[in-house]
């Protein structure tokens, strides 16, 4: 029998149902904008490059990594998972994260030693998992997470390499709107691994709570 118009409609509806969101609102917060460049490591993540040169973003993808990396993260105590975001619009985001799933956020600026020097009494941390907003802006802390062994999930953008990263998320990493949405994505999925809400629950804290409000636009 010959694929018809039919099968791929039927195919595209029933893939975007499983989807965690739709693929249009994963547009709408721009989770699919990426850069100018991109790298090796991320060019399996890349749907197309668009006419003014920024490469696009597969959303299927993040959408698929968001769904493995919080069935990981649910391993974890959530007290030994700590998310960190030398990133402005990535550190109200974090802090949202960590209130909902009670994971440890870190926001702004890394010390150097915090995962290796425990001399560092009032900074010193020992997770078992850590999460990066963007490994270039967050290179301290995957420095030392490498060092010591400690795994590393982080959000990539077009220009990111995966180098010293366990489990890359395919997004805008820099965008206001795309970091609330894929750490409120993360944070509502790792609720329903959990067993805290049903497969299809959701949490009362919106994308919009996820947002930094201070942005100037």
């Amino acid at each position: 029998m010959a694929y018809t118009e039919e099968d791929r409609v039927t195919e595209t509806i029933e893939e975007e149902e499983a989807m965690l969101m739709s693929k249009e609102e994963y547009l709408s917060h721009g989770v699919h904008i990426g850069t100018r460049i991109a790298t090796a490591d991320m060019r399996p993540f890349i749907y197309r490059v668009r006419s003014d040169g920024l490469f696009v973003l597969d959303v299927r993808a993040a959408d698929t990594r968001i769904k493995i990396a919080a069935r990981f993260i649910a391993r974890y105590p959530p007290e030994n998972v700590v998310v960190f975001s030398a990133r402005q619009y990535g550190q109200a985001p974090v802090k949202k994260f960590a209130e909902v799933t009670g994971c440890i956020a870190y926001p702004g600026r890394f010390i150097p030693g915090s995962l290796m020097n425990p001399s560092l009494t009032s900074t010193y941390i020992e997770p078992e998992l850590i999460i990066l907003t963007d490994p270039r802006a967050d290179k301290q802390p995957l420095s030392e997470a490498n060092q010591v062994g400690i795994p590393v999930i982080a959000l990539l953008d077009t220009d990111s390499t995966i180098r010293g990263v366990d489990l890359a998320i395919p997004c805008n990493n820099k965008g206001r709107r795309s970091l609330a949405a894929v750490y409120w994505l993360v944070a509502r999925q790792i609720l329903r691994e959990r067993g805290t809400i049903p497969p299809d629950g959701e949490i009362s804290l919106t994308i919009s709570d996820f947002k930094m409000k201070t942005a100037p636009f």
